[in-house]
């Protein structure tokens, strides 16, 4: 979501606005798993070409339903909806063309998506997977092939293959749900003590905490807290404190309220307060106000 996205920029680099997400170097794709994803214009090709199908059925597919698409549009921005009379599909079918890394979307979280077609990336396919699983152990990491296959959004086969043909460049190591790799550049990383991560409330669907399956015991141990934060319906925001998540967040208009799942000392109570006050919300005309659900 677009207002999930700009939160995420935020609690990651300075002087961030409500509109950040949608200027440039950023553009927005149908990325991993057909979802809407903010992410640099110059990885384009990683979060579309890493993707694209190796069967050759799925990549004819894809390619079939971008040309189909590209004539629809000629050359104009055009609502999914409307492309997708023309082309003669269901609006969700116009996804499959994600892929191919021509087409970028505009989708503000409100109306549906407006789609156009840009040049296709002259990066390999294949160059595209290994960069999209460099990108994938450097933030989720350590991980596993099933795991990397469940977050892209691509085959089991095809992910084994590319961290096959990544394994000089790889780690094993062991963790407290099995064996999984991680980037030999990022061992030093993983060898050093935890810093104290500042206050953060992160939002729905962060790439924090973007993990699927038993790969959450990683990030949460407690069954409990696992359950508040990944819960079967829209997930609530993660309250990030001292590097630990220790609490849900949700926000209603101006109205923020916080889940802790342990006792806040003032201090800390007074720092997530403060991060929720300076959170760039585009829709509010007054200051956030916290609520202490405990």
């Amino acid at each position: 979501m677009p207002r999930a996205a700009v939160l995420s920029i935020h609690a990651r680099i300075r002087d961030v606005g409500p509109g950040t997400w949608a200027e440039p170097p950023l553009v927005q794709v149908w990325g991993p798993r057909y979802s809407a994803y903010v992410v640099a214009e110059s990885d384009l090709a990683v979060f579309t070409l890493g993707r694209l199908p190796d069967q050759p059925k799925g990549r004819q597919r894809a390619e079939d339903i971008a040309d189909r698409l590209e004539a629809a549009l000629g050359g104009e921005r055009m609502d999914v909806r409307d492309a997708a009379r023309i082309v003669g599909v269901h609006p969700n079918v116009l996804r499959y063309a994600a892929p191919t890394g021509r087409f970028l979307i505009y989708w503000d979280g409100a109306r549906q998506p407006l789609v156009w077609s840009v040049p296709a990336p002259t990066v390999d396919a294949s160059d595209a997977r290994l960069e999209l699983l460099r990108r994938y152990l450097h933030v989720f990491g350590p991980g596993t092939p099933a795991s990397f296959a469940s977050w892209a959004g691509v085959g089991r086969r095809p992910a084994s293959a590319a961290f096959d043909v990544m394994s000089g460049e790889l780690v094993d190591v062991r963790t407290p749900i099995g064996e999984a790799w991680i980037l030999a550049a990022d061992e030093s990383g993983f060898r050093q003590a935890g810093g104290s991560a500042p206050t953060r409330l992160l939002p729905s669907g962060d790439t924090y905490y973007l993990l699927q399956g038993g790969d959450r015991r990683l990030l949460v141990p407690d069954e409990a807290d696992r359950g508040r934060l990944w819960t079967s319906r829209v997930w609530p925001g993660a309250v990030l404190l001292h590097g630990e998540i220790v609490g849900t967040w949700r926000r209603s208009g101006h109205k923020v309220t916080v889940h802790p799942w342990k006792p806040f000392n003032r201090a800390s109570r007074e720092a997530i307060e403060t991060e929720a006050a300076a959170m760039p919300l585009p829709e509010i005309d007054r200051p956030v106000t916290v609520t202490w659900d405990d």
